[in-house]
């Protein structure tokens, strides 16, 4: 298989000195095409790190990073965030919609900087809203919206632009457990139907349950990486 992302000796130091706190240190990581991964671990065991260093949002201390074997290292803001847009779709746990956009236009918005056309934007968005069942709320703002129904445009958001690599930063911490469920199903099944690649960072058993492939982070190091039901019960 091709991995999708790869980390070789990846280190993230923030601060200088005697305040130096070093987030990650030594990591390397491989995700496969179509892998459905969680990355789990206590508070500040790196998880977020991890993410935002794959997601080309922050950049390595030391090491090399690769997403789609393209080194993210040397790049500028600017060809990190053409890349971006290009490759990865982001959930993050505040959802980050944008408050003066109604659901449809959050989901379209990465369409339209991409230079679709409107029609065809309008296509891919609404059977987007549809699929993740928000078509009747298309014109709501994020305001008139529940906390599950912002994740789900969120996602729609994440996916609308079909990209390689799905990032989602503890993606059911604000919804219930009823809901947290449906969305796992409904990125599974997105996963399934498009070959997309999942990386979450999360303390959710419900995610790391559903996972197929387990990182376990301890003090910004990799302790485990395999099947969930094959970790040592030390672990966690």
């Amino acid at each position: 298989m091709v991995a999708i992302v790869e980390l070789r000796n990846v280190t993230k130091t923030y601060g200088e000195s005697e305040v130096a706190v070093q987030a990650l240190a030594g990591v390397d990581l491989r995700l496969e095409t179509g892998a459905f991964a969680a990355a789990a671990g206590p508070s500040g065991s790196g998880k977020s790190t991890l993410l935002n260093i794959i997601g080309g949002l922050d950049q390595a201390t030391t090491g090399d990073a690769y997403l789609d074997g393209e080194p993210l290292a040397g790049k500028t803001a600017a060809q990190l965030s053409r890349l971006r847009m290009r490759r990865v779709g982001f959930i993050f746990q505040s959802y980050n919609l944008m408050p003066v956009l109604t659901a449809y236009e959050n989901a379209e918005y990465v369409l339209m900087l991409q230079g679709m056309p409107a029609a065809q934007r309008r296509e891919k968005v609404m059977a987007m809203l549809e699929r993740v069942g928000l078509a009747g709320l298309a014109h709501r703002f994020p305001r008139q919206l529940s906390g599950g129904q912002q994740q789900r445009v969120a996602i729609a958001r994440a996916i609308v632009t079909e990209p390689a690599l799905v990032l989602a930063d503890e993606p059911t911490a604000n919804v219930d457990s009823n809901t947290a469920e449906a969305l796992l199903d409904l990125m599974l099944e997105l996963n399934r139907e498009r070959g997309a690649t999942f990386l979450f960072s999360t303390h959710d058993a419900a995610v790391i349950a559903k996972a197929r492939q387990l990182i376990l982070l301890k003090d910004g190091q990799i302790v485990y990486d395999g099947a969930p039901a094959d970790r040592p019960a030390s672990d966690g």
